[in-house]
């Protein structure tokens, strides 16, 4: 095996991250939606022959975490060099039906029957059918509730389009035209991923390449673990509640057990809810995805993001467990909201356990906002989706950033002029929500105020928490505010769907984020 010093693993890690990021840039230059081309709901990853994440662009944690398991499915379906997969099903590596993953099989340049790796392109559409348009529907208690499953399917067998699986996507869905635009730059998206992956073969030569991606997975691995190593023998606790899945108000737990022993971060969910009617389950990909991002971000920065990384983790899902979502479970809000208090528990959980070990000195925020406030507006012909950023926690390393989208999320906030030239709605106010941030020696981030006027009849659909709970400080810091929906000034529940007669007012005020540390005297 060929061996790289820190200089060569760096330059490989950045170039290969790079083929990602393009990627990413033409998806956007590429789509329809203003969802994916102005909000950047969306990943890209690029992963070697043995179906483990090389490199990854700096999208969407929820996504990316999840995404080898979606990558895993493909290959047990057999896939052939040259294939191109489609899919969405939670039981396969999906998140939510919404986020469709399109999997190229890559095959080598000289040798087509070879497979040397596979593009990955995760895009969330804003309908793919299902009881409600935007298809996060309020109230579902099923699945196939919340849109068309897709197993892992090829939509190109070899090369050849498959446009009958095509035409029977497409039938399901409300948009079909935007849906066949947004597709069709997930599958530019993975050509250019193919193409990088393929020039880097070339110039680097198969060995090579095999060894680089071999030693930067090794160095990842050993720079978490050394993280860890610091914090052996720690073991915490915490728990938090989701406010109601939307078919009932009662809190649901989450309870995270986190230990280290043998540097490898043990998460234990024992004590968490079990599977609810609502659609607040997820499966046990958005819990991996969830442990993989809190590990992340207690390592430095320069510590590149792949499959090293879950190599530190020993995750322990029970069986009937909200988060171990099966089969007709509800998830679409399960991705979103359930996620977000996964990470915050974590990280809560981890704060606990250092603590136990007498480290006081890792960087651990505050709680966020804490949701993703998912707002979905849309009628015949036409359906709008975006998630609402707020108030980051603070940390000892300074106040919390105002209106961010924090954890699991990574987007943007629809641009108003984008939404407005779009869609049949018009946004009165669009502003930063001052002093919802927790006080504290370090303030929490504020979180927003957007108000959106429909021009037509229509439905809303809102998924949203920190409505009641509001989002803790963390030493001593005060909590943040806690968010608000209303229609024409009358209070809506976190959860609902709710008819817009034209000329109607929908306000969502955004949860702050927590504040750190004692107020100052």
């Amino acid at each position: 095996m060929l061996t790289f010093d820190a200089l060569e693993l760096t330059v490989f890690s950045q170039g290969v991250a790079m083929l990602a990021e393009e990627m990413g840039g033409l998806l956007e230059r590429s789509s329809i939606s203003p969802n994916i081309r102005e909000r950047r709901d969306a990943s890209c990853a690029l992963f070697d022959a043995a179906g483990r994440m090389v490199a990854q662009a700096a999208h969407i944690p929820v996504h990316l975490g999840a995404m080898p398991e979606s990558v895993a499915a493909v290959r047990a379906a057999g896939a052939q060099a040259g294939d191109v997969f489609l899919l969405n099903d939670p039981s396969h590596g999906g998140s939510h039906l919404p986020d469709l993953t399109m999997v190229e099989v890559i095959p080598h340049p000289h040798e087509p029957q070879r497979v040397i790796g596979y593009a990955a392109v995760r895009a969330h559409h804003a309908d793919v059918g299902g009881i409600s348009p935007g298809s996060m529907p309020f109230g579902a208690t099923e699945l196939y509730q919340e849109g068309i499953i897709v197993p892992p399917v090829r939509i190109e067998v070899q090369g050849m389009p498959n446009r009958d699986v095509l035409a029977l996507v497409l039938a399901n869905v409300r948009t079909p035209a935007e849906r066949e635009g947004d597709l069709s730059a997930q599958r530019a998206a993975c050509a250019a991923g193919r193409r990088g992956w393929q020039a880097l073969f070339l110039r680097m030569g198969e060995t090579m390449l095999q060894s680089a991606v071999d030693a930067l997975l090794d160095y990842t691995e050993r720079r978490v673990r050394a993280r860890l190593a610091l914090l052996d023998g720690a073991a915490g606790l915490a728990a938090d509640a989701l406010e109601g899945d939307g078919v009932s108000d009662a809190p649901i737990p989450v309870v995270i057990a986190a230990a280290v022993r043998g540097a490898t971060l043990h998460l234990d969910l024992t004590g968490t809810s079990p599977a609810v009617r609502g659609n607040v389950n997820a499966p046990p990909a958005v819990v991996r995805a969830a442990a993989v991002f809190v590990l992340r971000v207690l390592c430095d920065d320069d510590v590149p993001v792949n499959d090293g990384v879950a190599r530190a983790l020993h995750l322990v899902i029970p069986d009937d467990c909200v988060a171990n979502a099966k089969r007709p479970s509800a998830v679409a809000a399960g991705n979103v909201e359930l996620s977000q208090r996964l990470t915050d528990v974590c990280f809560a959980a981890l704060a606990s356990a250092a603590a136990s070990v007498g480290v006081h000195d890792l960087v651990i925020p505050a709680c966020g906002q804490g949701t993703m406030n998912n707002i979905t507006l849309g009628a015949p012909g036409w359906s709008f989706y975006e998630t609402l950023g707020g108030g980051q926690g603070a940390s000892r390393r300074g106040p919390g950033p105002d209106a961010v989208h924090v954890g699991m999320s990574n987007t943007r906030n629809t641009p108003v002029e984008s939404l407005e030239r779009a869609y049949p709605l018009r946004v009165v106010e669009y502003a930063v929500r001052r002093g919802s941030g927790g006080a504290g020696q370090h303030h929490g981030g504020d979180g927003v105020v957007r108000r959106y006027q429909t021009l037509v009849p229509c439905t809303a659909t809102l998924l949203t928490e920190r409505r009641k709970v509001a989002p803790p400080g963390a030493h001593g810091g005060h909590a943040g505010a806690p968010g608000r929906n209303t229609l024409n000034g009358e209070s809506l529940p976190a959860k609902t769907r709710v008819t817009m007669n034209a000329g109607d007012v929908l306000t969502l005020e955004t949860p702050g984020g927590g504040g750190w540390g004692v107020v100052p005297a």
